[in-house]
């Protein structure tokens, strides 16, 4: 069983930076191949993927947020980053990370049927 815990959310004004953080609770899961990914829902809109990372640190992320968000992880401290720059008011949203002890196609690395481990989300808020 992994546990994902999000942190770092908060409210900013529009072109400022915030990260993201999700520590997961187990090392096993984040030593072995694995996909995690940052996902966001804003209010009356449906779970969209932002960002994917894998063991091997392959990236995807999601047209609207290419160049502004970067995800990361330090794989020693079983944590996934979200670095949000220039963030915009479209970005609101609750943010949730997400995990899933595999490797994903690519296609598949931001949909969130894939993943069966989720946070409880931090919500970021921009105006």
């Amino acid at each position: 069983h992994v546990q994902l815990v999000e942190s770092g959310g908060g409210s900013v004004q529009a072109g400022e930076s915030l990260r993201l953080s999700c520590n997961a609770s187990t090392s096993s899961f984040t030593g072995s191949g694995y996909c995690m990914a940052w996902f966001r829902q804003a209010p009356g809109k449906e779970r969209e993927g932002v960002a994917a990372i894998d063991s091997d640190g392959r990236t995807d992320y999601v047209a609207s947020v290419k160049g502004r968000f970067f995800i990361s992880q330090d794989i020693a401290k079983n944590t996934l980053y979200l670095q949000m720059n220039s963030l915009k008011p479209e970005d609101t949203a609750m943010y949730y990370c997400a995990a899933h002890p595999s490797f994903l196609p690519r296609n598949m690395r931001l949909w969130e049927g894939a993943y069966g481990y989720w946070g409880q989300g931090t919500q970021v808020t921009v105006s």
